[in-house]
């Protein structure tokens, strides 16, 4: 009887006694910084995959998030059914949380990493560092709108629109920064180097060991005429789900503007 006693009224009177040894007392613990919280990590090529959707699927007349994702249903309602594989590219107007790039440090990473690509042989020796007074920097949020787990924060960094005939020579001209680690994925860039002096896949070698990427092969495109650039070379990358991504190195004459851009 005491053990059927024991094991019925044990644990009730043990919980008490525990309630009772810790109510009103104020402890503390050491504990991780829980404000972060959990967040899904991409890998360099599922980010590569990533910013080459939302960049191509970028629609710029309404700013507002609802308007991207939008879609309209045969009845025509508003809604996501039917939505396949969307994308969104919008401006982030919270502004950094802490663990991406703050607004005042953007510019010294994207010289930093400037000096590096130069350093690689991706950039020549002659391009410039960007500064705050002649670049503008705005943040954005890329986003796979049916796996919102997969998003990240982008930096977009261009020469302003409000310097009335300056001069573009070995300038940065328009770049995507990652917000987390500050890599270039993306960029253009004018520069002394003509096409003929370019090694593209020395070059893409380097910029895409630099980001980190994998499973580099050469793509034959389908359709060169699709290009602007009548100097270019085609690379894809595995990227999500069995898709891959497009990357193309070119140079345009004339200005002598070298681009590495991302298509789906």
């Amino acid at each position: 009887m005491f053990i059927l006693l024991a094991a019925v009224l044990g644990p009730e009177q043990i919980a008490r006694y525990k309630d009772r040894s810790m109510l009103n007392e104020i402890t503390r613990e050491e504990t991780g910084d829980l404000s972060q919280g959990y967040r899904y990590t991409l890998s360099s090529n599922e980010k590569l995959y990533l910013l080459s959707e939302c960049l191509s699927r970028q629609v710029l007349p309404e700013s507002e998030m609802s308007a991207v994702t939008r879609v309209e249903k045969e009845d025509g309602d508003k809604g996501y059914e039917g939505l396949m594989g969307s994308y969104a590219f919008v401006t982030n107007r919270q502004g950094p949380t802490g663990r991406e790039i703050a607004d005042e440090e953007i510019f010294s990473i994207c010289n930093q990493e400037i000096e590096t690509l130069k350093e690689l042989g991706v950039l020549s020796e002659e391009v410039q560092e960007v500064e705050p007074s002649s670049y503008s920097a705005v943040l954005y949020s890329a986003i796979d709108v049916l796996e919102p787990q997969n998003n990240m924060a982008v930096w977009r960094v261009s020469l302003s629109t409000s310097q009335q005939n300056a001069d573009k020579a070995n300038r940065l001209i328009d770049a995507y920064i990652d917000a987390d680690s500050g890599r270039i994925y993306s960029f253009y860039v004018r520069t002394e180097r003509l096409w003929s002096q370019m090694d593209p896949d020395a070059v893409l070698d380097a910029w895409g060991g630099y980001l980190g990427l994998t499973g580099r092969e050469v793509y034959e495109s389908e359709n060169p005429l699709l290009e602007a650039a009548s100097d270019f070379a085609k690379y894809r990358f595995p990227g999500m789900d069995e898709r891959s991504t497009v990357v193309t190195i070119g140079f345009y004459e004339g200005i002598n503007e070298l681009f590495i851009k991302l298509t789906q």
